[in-house]
């Protein structure tokens, strides 16, 4: 790491990853390691990540090449360091096996078997580096009918049943929808990271060697996204038929859902029964919470259609801020429905540091998400920008032995 880069100082600080995923899953995975603090260096092919070209929009002007890069490359890769390579090759694998000898965590999410036909199998990483984490990301896991598949976010929210769930009901003119980010890819991320903590965990509480002995860690985005599903995966197996869309309204609680106003939309959530009194009384209908007809949340599961149109009758009376009002005041939850840049500028999400500014020398100032969680005596750190393509490959080269010579000789045979 050269002297111009801040150091980092999270709970990660000394461990060193290596990224050879592409596109979402992966990379979030290793930017949330990077936002821990630990020194991640992204490899890219020689065209770069896919998602350099997701756009628009676009960050920055075009390059001399006339390339230009899109916002989507900058919301996972952050506080990583940029090595282009071609792995292809059998020197860029050679530079590859010189960075996991000293390497912490190995994070690929190429098809299966794809990583061990450019070398390095299992058992080749473990001879290499037996401390080494080895988070695995594929689509539908290492074996099965469809092992050998390409994991995509849209067709595994359609596969998982998560599509099935979300959405407009078939009676109000909806259909299967995905959900507006790429959720299953998003979970997948965040699962690996979990995975690898644990690894680096019990690699650090082994006491059968010096620094402990590392191991593989799988996940699936079908799998992560199937875990996803919780409550709705539970009433499937304990129901008599799947579960279907409801808009937005919840399968399992009554009233929680949106409710149109005078002028607009709101989101009111009632998750207990002293809560369902509140509303009542702050509506102006103290009667319903009498009416033995939706005494319980069970009850008014079973006849949300009786009460719902009694609830949407009432709150189309006022505008949504003197709802709001009205129903903070009585301790109901309750909030408008944002979009995402009236999201980020709200006083909560300021309070939150959750919008961060950094200047990139080639892009200029850019705004990225905040980090969402907090240590308090480990603080995690957002401290440099998503690289350009290759921008740190010179320093990488010459940490793991390469002079300024052989790394010209690698730059011109296109290996970097």
């Amino acid at each position: 790491m050269d002297a111009q880069t801040p150091r980092p100082t999270g709970p990660l600080a000394g461990v060193r990853v290596i990224d050879a995923s592409t596109v979402l899953a992966g990379p979030y995975c290793t930017m949330l390691l990077g936002d821990l603090g630990a020194d991640v260096i992204k490899i890219e092919p020689p065209e770069g990540d896919s998602t350099r070209g997701w756009g628009p929009p676009w960050v920055g002007p075009a390059g001399p090449d006339g390339a230009r890069t899109a916002a989507y490359y900058l919301a996972v890769n952050r506080n990583k360091r940029g090595l282009r390579l071609d792995l292809k090759a059998p020197e860029g694998a050679e530079v590859l096996r010189r960075l996991l000898g000293d390497a912490d965590v190995l994070v690929e999410n190429l098809r299966v078997g794809a990583f061990a036909r450019l070398g390095f199998d299992d058992a080749t990483l473990a001879a290499l580096n037996p401390h080494l984490v080895h988070l695995a990301i594929t689509g539908y896991g290492t074996s099965g009918p469809a092992a050998d598949r390409p994991g995509y976010d849209f067709i595994i929210q359609a596969t998982s049943g998560l599509m099935s769930i979300t959405g407009a009901s078939d009676a109000a003119g909806g259909e299967p929808t995905k959900v507006g980010v790429a959720i299953s890819d998003v979970v997948t991320g965040m699962l690996g990271a979990v995975g690898v903590l644990a690894a680096l965990v019990g690699r650090a509480s082994d006491r059968s060697s010096v620094a402990g002995r590392g191991q593989r860690v799988d996940v699936s985005i079908l799998g992560a996204t199937l875990a996803t599903l919780v409550n709705q995966a539970q009433n499937a197996f304990v129901g008599s038929a799947p579960p279907g869309r409801l808009g937005n309204a919840h399968p399992n609680i009554v009233p929680y859902e949106t409710f149109q106003t005078a002028d607009g939309e709101i989101a009111v959530a009632v998750a207990s029964e002293r809560q369902w009194r509140r509303l009542c009384a702050a509506i102006g209908l103290p009667e319903l919470a009498e009416d033995p007809r939706f005494a319980t949340n069970g009850d008014r599961v079973a006849r949300r259609g009786e009460l719902r149109p009694i609830l949407a009758g009432r709150f189309l009376e006022r505008r949504s801020s003197e709802w709001t009002a009205v129903l903070e005041a009585g301790e109901i939850p309750v909030g408008p429905i944002n979009d995402v840049v009236a999201a980020f500028a709200s006083p909560e999400a300021q309070a939150l540091g959750m919008t961060v500014e950094q200047e990139h020398p080639a892009w200029g100032v850019i705004q990225q998400v905040g980090i969402p969680f907090r240590l308090s005596e480990t603080p995690a750190s957002i401290r440099t920008p998503p690289p350009a393509l290759g921008e740190d490959t010179d320093a990488i080269l010459a940490e793991v032995g390469y002079g300024p010579e052989e790394v010209a000789g690698l730059r011109a045979r296109g290996i970097v």
